[in-house]
């Protein structure tokens, strides 16, 4: 008589990397660190690369060209987009005849995509239409943290104190920058100020700026990435603390780190580029201070209804040890010397035990959208 193996099977996760935003980049640095990290006796991993276009493509070692910009012997991928397509397809060109090939269904997407069109909200949306089990933040919480305007708001309301700023489109200054300039001056009366795209992050389109020039500049520049641009007052002799938060609705927090930029401030070259930035883990700061900076984090993670994970930055006031929530990075990258796997290994749970937890919050967040009716009974 035939034995039927009970052996479950493994877990069947698609990391998607890449993107076609600024930080393209830095998802395929993330993404090396994730897929490294999985489990193979555990997971059957599927690599899903997303050009700079916006195309989804598959096939054998897709990471590895993506790295090599050679995509020739990659097969397209139609993204899921509603329940049935759990299961991916891979289109194929044969003798001019498109034909699909199937892919094994997928238990768990793990994004590691920074940036516009995949922390935003956009790509959320399109995992909660196909009604697939994801990792990280919903909707909400996505599109809040991503974007930097909308974000401060909430803190405001949720008397989490923040920086002073003011938010300017990129219709005004295209119209009359100068006036922008003035407009900011009077504002804030006094240098630096910081130039920002309301919506990306690892810090590329950030300027600090120190003159009205530096300001017109830094205002162009961040107008290339975004028609929303946050303006910062420079929060003077401050500390840059950042903290890990993982978790639906009961999150845990880690240590927090302290950042010491190599640059004027903690810019994309020295995050990423030559990791020359010093890390301080667990910070120097008394107990009564980082206890307060953890416990805003999680105030600001509820508040923004984050999910999975995020990693909370904050200024520390020299002299003052006040403190400001700068904002709430809830896809943070995740290569080699980023702060959000450091910071949790300094608190006991390491990289792969991260990717794992990942997961696991990822199913029990799908777990509760299955309890949610969505057709009204009568």
């Amino acid at each position: 008589m035939p034995t039927t193996s009970t052996t479950p099977r493994k877990l069947r996760i698609a990391v998607l990397f890449g993107g076609r935003s600024g930080e393209h980049d830095v998802s395929l640095m993330s993404a090396r660190s994730v897929l490294n990290a999985l489990d193979l006796n555990r997971y059957e991993v599927i690599q899903i690369g997303i050009t700079l276009d916006g195309d989804w493509l598959t096939g054998e070692n897709t990471l590895d060209a993506f790295e090599k910009g050679d995509f020739k012997n990659l097969n397209r991928v139609i993204p899921p987009t509603q329940p049935s397509h759990s299961a991916l397809y891979e289109s194929r060109i044969t003798n001019h005849a498109e034909t699909l090939h199937k892919l094994a269904d997928i238990d768990v997407f793990f994004p590691v995509l920074h940036g516009p069109f995949g922390e935003d909200g956009t790509m959320q949306g399109l995992f909660e239409l196909a009604n697939v089990a994801y990792v990280g933040a919903g909707v909400v919480g996505s599109s809040v943290g991503m974007d930097k305007g909308v974000f401060k708001d909430v803190m405001r309301a949720n008397g989490i104190p923040i920086v002073d700023s003011m938010l300017v489109l990129r219709s005004e200054i295209e119209k009359d920058v100068n006036a922008v300039i003035q407009k900011v001056e009077k504002e804030f009366g006094s240098y630096p100020v910081f130039t920002k795209p309301a919506n990306l992050g690892s810090s590329v389109g950030i300027s600090k700026c120190t003159s009205p020039s530096d300001l017109g500049e830094g205002l162009m520049d961040a107008a290339r990435y975004d028609r929303r641009l946050i303006i910062e007052k420079g929060a003077g002799d401050v500390r840059e603390v950042e903290v890990s938060v993982l978790g639906n609705e009961d999150p845990q927090v880690s240590v927090c780190g302290e950042v010491l930029p190599s640059r004027e401030f903690y810019s994309y070259e020295s995050k990423y580029v030559d990791g020359t930035s010093g890390l301080i883990i667990p910070s120097q700061l008394p107990d009564e201070v980082t206890n307060k900076i953890r416990e805003y984090a999680v105030r600001a993670y509820k508040a923004i209804d984050c999910a999975g994970m995020a990693r909370a930055d904050f200024f520390v006031e020299n002299g003052t040890n006040k403190i400001y929530i700068n904002e709430l990075n809830t896809l943070p990258g995740f290569t080699s010397i980023s702060m959000y796997p450091k910071l949790w290994q300094a608190s006991g749970l390491t990289y792969p035990q991260l990717v794992d937890r990942l997961i696991e919050l990822a199913l029990e967040r799908k777990a509760q959208r299955d309890h949610t009716e969505y057709r009204r009974t009568v």
